[in-house]
């Protein structure tokens, strides 16, 4: 019994540990080499409305499609100010969506699928994509693979039921905590959202939270004449009396 239980803790540690913790042999069957943690082409920032920065380690090794337009969109500033639609508790945050209801992309090309070996673990970063649906033609399977845009989702807990089945294109490397802060729901009631995105090797701003939120307006009372409200009339001269 101490064995399994050992073998199981060793393997919870493995998925949910960050992405520097697990040392992945890249050489192995012929897979390119991973780029560095700290090469500033592939690292992404977001910067949330919850407070915090959240750093992306991009994998172009394995789906260099999906990261070229990942960056592309990200130096449009297309995500600049786009929510988490869909936040679901022990599984992911995923935003990345104009029109906010899971059916919105760019006006960029779809990107084919790239799917690789990398796992769906704690914080993963995969692209979202339509489902076929049951019945679906062999044609709609593969619209439907090769329907990434812009929406991407973050895992915030293992599952590995997804491997192979959506393409992940990097990983949370710093800031975890405030993905772990975004706003639940489908759609959230007042939804997390991507206040700046930034590429780092075009030397963005350092991270700055953001302004307080407005308060709220009181109500009015009912709207006066415009000659009550300091809106002077213009006084009229009379007319001289006709003699």
């Amino acid at each position: 019994m101490r064995l399994i239980a050992s073998l199981v803790a060793m393997t919870l540690a493995t998925l949910t540990a960050p992405a520097g913790a697990q040392v992945i042999n890249e050489q192995m069957n012929g897979r390119a080499a991973a780029p560095s943690q700290t090469d500033p082409e592939n690292l992404v920032y977001l910067d949330l409305s919850d407070g915090g920065r959240v750093t992306i380690w991009l994998r172009p090794d394995v789906a260099p499609k999906m990261v070229t337009q990942f960056k592309t969109l990200v130096r449009q500033r297309f995500y600049d100010g786009l929510a988490f639609h869909r936040v679901i508790e022990g599984f992911m945050a995923q935003g990345g969506d104009p029109k906010g209801d899971g059916t919105g992309g760019s006006t960029l090309p779809n990107v084919p699928a790239e799917y690789n070996y990398l796992p769906h673990v704690r914080g993963a970063v995969a692209a979202a994509r339509p489902s076929a649906g049951e019945g679906a033609s062999q044609e709609q399977i593969d619209a439907a693979k090769n329907g990434a845009n812009s929406q991407f989702f973050i895992m915030l807990m293992p599952n590995l039921t997804l491997d192979k089945k959506y393409t992940i294109f990097g990983r949370v490397i710093g800031g975890m905590p405030y993905v772990d802060q975004i706003e639940r729901g489908e759609p959230p009631a007042n939804p997390t959202k991507i206040v700046h995105a930034y590429v780092a090797a075009d030397n963005p701003p350092a991270y700055a939270p953001p302004p307080p939120a407005a308060a709220p307006l009181t109500e009015l009372p009912p709207s006066k004449p415009a000659t009550q409200r300091g809106v002077a009339k213009p006084l009229l001269k009379k007319a001289p009396a006709k003699k």
